[in-house]
């Protein structure tokens, strides 16, 4: 469990230590903390803040990905925010209000280490049908690099890749994208929402 508040961080102990569903392996203030921690003594479910210094949740949540034995995630923040939206689009497993009951981030636990995903604040048919949302931060990167008409070459040297891997990603960019080629990507790139908003946003975060 990781929060950078340490009397939330207190409560939510005690909160899981009485409970005989759960076992707390560790608790952490920092996303680097908690990473090192899951990556020393594996876990089953971590529980984070979206806003966790200095990583944050969403370069968190990417990080892990690459890791085969890594925790399910479940998001502990404001409804009210983006983050359940964020965090879903990060991969994380499940979404629990900071202001909601906390028998409702228990049940959200429960039900994340049985393999369900959980997020109560948000239509995931609306999600699911924003193409942009199925791609992974590597994904994104390479769809913005791709838009200034880089070679495959160039993109290898740009990303720090293969070209294989470079060939991998664009496969799967395509595909999640529904498009056939380069320039159907970039003209998707330059109608969607990307390269405003949401790719500053990316930079920023990560």
């Amino acid at each position: 469990m990781a929060d950078s508040n340490p009397l939330v961080l207190s409560a939510m102990s005690a909160v899981f230590e009485r409970d005989r569903r759960f076992s707390l392996v560790a608790t952490a203030a920092t996303a680097e903390g908690f990473l090192g921690t899951v990556m020393r003594a594996p876990a089953e479910v971590g529980v984070i803040d979206w806003n966790l210094p200095v990583l944050g949740g969403a370069r968190l949540l990417d990080v892990l990905r690459e890791h085969e034995k890594a925790p399910r995630l479940v998001v502990y923040g404001d409804e009210s925010s983006d983050a359940h939206r964020g965090a879903m689009g990060a991969g994380a497993a499940g979404f629990a209000a900071r202001n909601g009951p906390v028998e409702g981030l228990l049940e959200t636990c429960v039900a994340v280490a049985a393999g369900k995903m959980v997020f109560p604040f948000l239509d995931v048919r609306e999600l699911q049908r924003d193409p942009i949302q199925s791609l992974s931060r590597r994904e994104r990167v390479m769809l913005e690099a791709l838009s200034k008409g880089l070679t495959n070459r160039e993109l290898s040297k740009e990303l720090n890749i293969s070209i294989n891997t470079v060939k991998f990603h664009l496969s799967n960019l395509f595909e999640k994208l529904s498009v056939r080629n380069r320039a159907q990507a970039i003209a998707f790139y330059y109608g969607s929402r990307l390269p405003g908003e949401r790719m500053a946003r990316d930079r920023d975060e990560h």
